[in-house]
């Protein structure tokens, strides 16, 4: 019998949000439809509903992060929910308590959910192991291994676009072996059921291995994007390269960068995204990023909405499991 899954409680409902991988296709769809279902929030002329008033959500980062930190506040205060923004350069960490101390702590202040952020792989399910039965531990970011949450907003947005994902042929672009997003948003699109995910970059920015994703490699970009519905640009994580990856990245730009010209083997109706930050000029052309095929700012947008779902799901379930 496979071990239980530490992202569900007891009813197989949402309790953590660590991973996509794990999942099956129909949570993935739960949580777009939930998102579906809270988008119109922002249309209103008072953007809240109460679903998650008296809750305390707490945003603990131990990376800097300005996009996620600042969608994932404004979808608990959109949710009614009280938030709490721990600096963890100026916190009690620094001064030699431990992180179970602080999470402990925190604990004591009747916290209901830890969003976490962390430079460690596995960071997140560390927490997501040691915190009391009734709080929630989502994932923002973990090293290279995960930022699910991006990826959901990514499959938000593909479906926004696109409706059904199994025709779709999708390229992920650019620093694959550094990228956390790149894994979630693989392992996303693979449940999903899409027809191909393409990986294309340089050899020395491919994971080893990385065909037993589901996923086939390029290294030249023009066959790699050749008929693709959806191009999905990375960032090169360069606080997180080891060693001289690449010789510059200008020469980066030439062979890897989106240019219109570049785009224009994809399918006329192809659209281009990025999880951001964006290196304009490094991996995407501006008039690319800023042209009509590009969907990155509605990324953005939709992020609340999909860091709402997940948010609501996961402390929605705590409330009807009991919280004792």
């Amino acid at each position: 019998m496979p071990p239980r899954n530490i992202q569900l409680n007891e009813q197989g409902r949402l309790r953590h949000f660590l991973t996509v991988e794990g999942f099956k296709r129909q949570m993935l769809i739960d949580i777009l439809d939930t998102a579906e279902s809270l988008s119109g929030v922002v249309d209103r002329s008072v953007k809240k509903v109460p679903l998650l008033r008296g809750k305390t959500i707490v945003n603990l980062f131990f990376e800097p992060s300005t996009r996620t930190r600042t969608t994932f506040e404004l979808a608990a205060k959109r949710l009614s929910a009280d938030v709490l923004n721990i600096n963890i350069a100026v916190s009690a960490t620094t001064k030699g308590e431990s992180l179970l101390d602080t999470l402990y702590n925190l604990q004591a202040m009747h916290c209901d959910m830890f969003v976490v952020r962390h430079a460690e792989s596995g960071a997140a399910h560390f927490i997501a192991n040691h915190v009391a039965p009734h709080i929630s531990v989502v994932n923002a970011g973990d090293g290279r291994h995960a930022h699910p949450t991006q990826a959901m907003l990514d499959m938000f947005t593909i479906r926004r676009v696109k409706g059904d994902f199994y025709p779709l042929t999708v390229a992920i672009v650019g620093d694959i072996a550094n990228s956390r997003v790149a894994r979630s948003q693989i392992h996303a699109l693979t449940t999903l059921g899409v027809n191909e995910v393409r990986v294309i970059g340089p050899k020395t920015l491919i994971p080893p291995a990385v065909e037993s994703l589901g996923v086939h490699v390029y290294h030249d970009m023009s066959e790699g994007l050749r008929d693709t519905d959806v191009v999905i640009m990375l960032r090169l994580q360069n606080e997180r390269m080891q060693g001289e990856l690449l010789p510059s990245e200008h020469e980066y730009y030439q062979l890897y960068g989106l240019t219109e010209a570049r785009l224009a083997v994809a399918k006329p109706d192809a659209i281009v995204m990025h999880p951001g930050p964006i290196n304009r000029g490094v991996e995407i052309e501006s008039s690319v990023a800023d042209g009509p095929r590009s969907v990155i700012l509605e990324q953005v947008t939709h992020g609340i909405a999909v860091r709402m779902a997940v948010m609501s799901m996961c402390l929605g379930q705590g409330m009807e499991g009991g919280q004792g």
